[in-house]
């Protein structure tokens, strides 16, 4: 009895201490394995960018059972369903980036341009599938703040534009509940510029923000008061020497102080145009050509779900009033996207595609006067 003890007490023993030994030499090893990682040259260091694209390969379901493990009060927050994750799958993906159950995580990175169909369609208008997903067009800043030559015709109608905003100031006797900014603030379409060049659809003067201005202008008719960011974002940009993939950060500085400013704010609209083949862009409703819109919602954060619901019955209303205007609602997350596009400020907030680089200002504006038809119907109804 007393040698069954003894020798029990040894193997306990002998445990113990290869336990010590395991654990002094996992600790040595960690700190081996971080001073080699922060001694490396810049470049060939772990950058944080890395470590956010492997933490985006573990899923919050996985995340939960981990927890699991020192807590069992964490599980019961899983579904019914819910199986412990594989260790050595989440080794594989955090090892190589690729996840064997989506091909698209290494096919993605052979194909140029295949991340583009990354988004899902929640919504899918006529002729809306994964060959027409809306195309962000990112070229270099120095082509972007190009002097470009426009036509004379656009120039005129800038003039008028400009009068038209003159003579509207001051049509609305409520307060300012929609603002609307142009986070890409130079994109232009082709058929108002001198070019043919589908990267060179930029202009300083002749672009998005025209349309925006219209927009602003037809919700003023109908009795709904418009704010408009006339700030240039990517001058900002080019001041500050960052980069186009900004645009967002710089556009969020000016969000964030226009609701500072006015918490009456209550919609938030960033207008974009797209880049796609105009056949993909264009309807005709009534005899009369329009540049279509897609709805664009951003998936990295908590709320997009309310900004999904309300593109959603945007796009279900411009269908009923003008059929074939909205090619649908599309859902971006990722590491390959911006993700939030400044929805994440508030529930109100939708990014909107206004035709594309071979609309034409004309069709563009057409397409903002029926947005802001829908919407003030919607608006007034809610």
């Amino acid at each position: 009895m007393k040698n069954n003890q003894f020798r029990s007490f040894t193997i306990n023993r002998t445990s113990l201490k290869r336990l010590i030994a395991m654990t002094i030499i996992g600790i040595m090893a960690l700190f081996i394995f971080t001073g080699m990682l922060t001694s490396f040259e810049p470049g060939y260091g772990l950058a944080s960018n890395q470590v956010h694209e492997w933490a985006n390969n573990i899923s919050g379901e996985d995340f939960v059972h981990v927890l699991g493990m020192e807590n069992k009060y964490f599980t019961q927050a899983l579904p019914e369903d819910s199986e412990p994750p594989s260790l050595s799958n989440i080794a594989f993906q955090v090892a190589t980036s690729i996840n064997p159950d989506d091909p698209r995580s290494l096919l993605g990175r052979e194909l140029p341009g295949f991340a583009l169909f990354d988004g899902q369609i929640i919504v899918a208008g006529e002729g809306m599938d994964y060959t027409t997903l809306p195309v962000e067009s990112a070229p270099p800043m120095d082509v972007i703040m190009a002097e470009r030559e426009a036509t004379q015709e656009s120039l005129a109608q800038l003039e008028e534009m400009e009068k038209e905003a003159e003579q509207s100031q001051g049509t609305t006797n409520g307060e300012k509940v929609v603002h609307i900014i142009h986070s890409h603030n130079t994109e232009s379409f082709l058929p108002e510029l001198e070019t043919n060049v589908p990267n060179e659809a930029f202009h300083r003067q002749i672009n998005i923000t025209l349309v925006g201005d219209k927009l602003a202008q037809e919700l003023e008719k109908r009795g709904i008061g418009v704010e408009v960011e006339e700030r240039d974002i990517q001058q900002n940009l080019q001041e500050r020497s960052w980069q186009y993939s900004q645009s967002y950060d710089q556009s969020r500085e000016f969000v964030k102080e226009a609701m500072g400013n006015n918490e009456s704010l209550e919609f938030f609209f960033d207008l974009h145009r797209d880049t796609i083949p105009r056949e993909m862009t264009t309807v005709t409703i009534n005899g009369v050509e329009y540049a279509r819109t897609v709805f664009v919602i951003g998936g990295n954060h908590d709320g997009f779900e309310q900004n999904m619901q309300f593109a959603k019955e945007f796009h279900n209303l411009l269908e009923e009033k003008y059929p074939g205007l909205s090619r649908g609602v599309i859902f971006k997350e990722g590491a390959g996207t911006n993700g939030r596009f400044n929805q994440d400020l508030s529930s109100n907030s939708i990014l909107i595609e206004m035709g594309g680089i071979h609309n034409t200002l004309t069709e563009a504006n057409r397409t903002a006067e029926a947005v802001a038809d829908v919407f003030a119907e919607y608006y007034f109804n809610e």
